[in-house]
């Protein structure tokens, strides 16, 4: 906008050349109001990777040790996430230490979240994949104890969300995870597909689209890692956007859009 701006100003009042230097002055402009409102410098974008990391695996042990004790199959679903995660041996090791030190008994969370929301709070993108890494953590077992549900409605607290706000999207989240590795076999299947947008059978097909490609922006890879989700994570995102993808395309099928 102000590179414009810059050219006009500048043939205005400065005649040819001043083209040149409105355009020069403009870019710089918008360059610094891009880092202001979200675009990152590397060092910024270092820091905001490392910050998600670390609060994902503290809360991820956290969450392990809700109900008083760390099974093996929690340990277990934290390992298949790394690996879907295809973590680097660094990020590895490094989010091993972060899990155990969620586990211990003195441990406390939120400050761990008062340093997110410091860093990355600003993001809404990657506030909403974080709580989304930690439901799906959550859920993992099979299991939604009422210990793990109490610890993540004080996170989504942490994060700025109220108790609806937590509610609508626990059941996207869940419902999208109906569609995972392709199958569309449920008898609730449409019904699902329509919670996994977030809207239901009475949205206009207007509504429908709207949520849809608002939730396909989120996921969109290069928005994410723009924003400073680490590399790591992408793969996650992706998967979760083709989940939404599948639930839309049910959708579409019925209504015949």
């Amino acid at each position: 906008m102000f590179k414009l701006i810059g050219v006009v100003a500048g043939f205005y009042f400065l005649g040819g050349w001043g083209i040149l230097l409105g355009l020069f002055l403009g870019s710089i402009i918008d360059r610094v109001r891009a880092l202001g409102e979200g675009a990152l410098n590397p060092l910024q974008n270092a820091l905001r990777q490392t910050v998600f990391l670390e609060t994902v695996f503290l809360a991820m042990g956290k969450l392990a040790k809700a109900d008083g004790r760390v099974s093996e199959d929690e340990i277990a679903h934290v390992e298949q996430f790394m690996q879907k995660l295809g973590m680097t041996p660094a990020h590895r090791q490094q989010a091993i230490a972060w899990f155990k030190q969620g586990t211990a008994a003195e441990f406390e969370i939120e400050p761990a979240f008062r340093k997110f929301m410091a860093v990355c709070g600003h993001t809404h993108n990657l506030k909403e994949m974080l709580l989304i890494y930690l439901i799906v953590m959550a859920l993992a077992d099979g299991d939604y104890h009422a210990e793990e549900e109490k610890l993540l409605t004080a996170i989504a607290g942490y994060l700025g969300y109220g108790p609806e706000a937590f509610k609508r999207l626990l059941d996207m989240v869940l419902n999208q995870s109906h569609f995972a590795g392709g199958q569309v076999s449920s008898e609730t299947a449409l019904d699902d597909a329509y919670k996994a947008l977030g809207v239901s059978r009475d949205s206009t097909d207007a509504e429908v689209k709207r949520a849809w490609r608002k939730l396909m922006s989120q996921y969109h890879p290069d928005k994410l890692m723009g924003q400073g989700l680490p590399d790591d994570m992408i793969k996650m995102a992706t998967e979760q956007a083709k989940e939404i993808q599948l639930a839309y395309d049910l959708i579409k099928k019925e209504r015949s859009l």
